[in-house]
């Protein structure tokens, strides 16, 4: 393996472009219905190169920190240590987030928001932490992973006040149509979280032998396996439920894709969830799991194709 491919392989290159496109589906396929709207498109590449670079930094020093775990978990695949040297990662890790800080701060100077780049560097500070400490604790290391997914689209709207509910925040229940973009960026964000969490879970029952040999606190090393499985799939409610909802709310081709290329798949995915208890099978379900994020993200091109229908019928 090249240096080049082993550091796109410890930045999880596939992961950032997927980041990258959530991301630039949120402006072109919601944001942009929004009048008058703030951020330009040069301002939407600014955030996402910002979130992408954050990111990777994530990624690379997470890896440096788990570097013994890996090891046992996932020898096969180890770059950080065989190939790049972990001195190297670090000023890498450090670089990147140097840059990103950079483009934020210029990108909420721009917006004349400067308190905005607090965010990208609270998130830096967050990752460091996760690494360090909270990875290993019970449960917060998994809420902190699906809270900074889930912060990833809805800083859209935190950079875009034109989204933001007519009545204010407190009245739910009030909100008509021209506040769609703000209800459908934050059902994504609802998502992604219990996604990213559920995923999450499902990874520390894969790396349940390295975990356990390091000393952390993950969910199925104190409930064990049955238990976490079955909070698993109290999560998965939490999911499958107000999706089947937002479903018959639609009512067209949206509601359409959300129950069949969503739901179903999720259902189907549980059932299978249930069937072993292996470290292949938990790697299997965490493969399925992220395929099934992926149809979610592509309910964005959708909910933007049924709003073309809508404005030529």
């Amino acid at each position: 393996m090249t240096q080049w491919r082993a550091w796109l392989q410890l930045a999880r290159y596939k992961n950032l472009l997927i980041v990258a496109a959530t991301q630039w589906l949120l402006w072109y396929g919601v944001m942009v219905q929004v009048h008058p709207i703030l951020l330009t498109p040069i301002h939407t590449a600014l955030l996402v190169l910002s979130t992408v670079l954050i990111a990777a930094a994530g990624y690379i020093i997470n890896d440096y920190f788990d570097l013994r775990i890996d090891a046992l978990n996932r020898p096969q695949k180890l770059v950080l240590g065989p190939i790049i040297r972990p001195n190297r990662a670090i000023i890498a890790h450090f670089v990147l987030n140097i840059i990103a800080l950079l483009l934020a701060g210029y990108l909420a100077y721009l917006l004349h928001r400067t308190y905005l780049a607090a965010i990208q560097l609270g998130s830096t500070v967050l990752l460091w932490y996760y690494s360090t400490h909270f990875k290993r604790q019970f449960i917060i290391g998994n809420v902190v992973v699906a809270l900074l997914t889930a912060l990833t689209l809805w800083l859209m709207c935190v950079y875009e006040p034109s989204l933001w509910p007519a009545h204010g925040f407190g009245a739910l229940w009030q909100m008509q149509q021209h506040d769609m973009p703000f209800i459908i960026i934050c059902f994504v964000a609802y998502f992604a979280f219990f996604l990213t969490w559920i995923r999450e879970i499902v990874k520390d029952m894969e790396d349940f032998k390295g975990d356990a040999a390091e000393g952390c606190k993950t969910l199925p090393i104190i409930w064990g396996l049955r238990n976490t499985k079955l909070f698993v799939l109290a999560l998965q409610a939490l999911v499958v439920l107000p999706l089947a909802y937002a479903a018959l709310f639609f009512h067209n081709f949206t509601g359409y894709y959300i129950l069949l290329c969503i739901v179903l798949p999720l259902i189907i995915w549980t059932a299978y969830f249930f069937t072993q208890s292996t470290t292949l099978h938990f790697t299997a379900c965490s493969k399925y799991l992220k395929l099934i994020m992926l149809l979610g993200i592509g309910l964005l091109l959708v909910y933007r194709f049924q709003l073309y229908i809508n404005h030529v019928a």
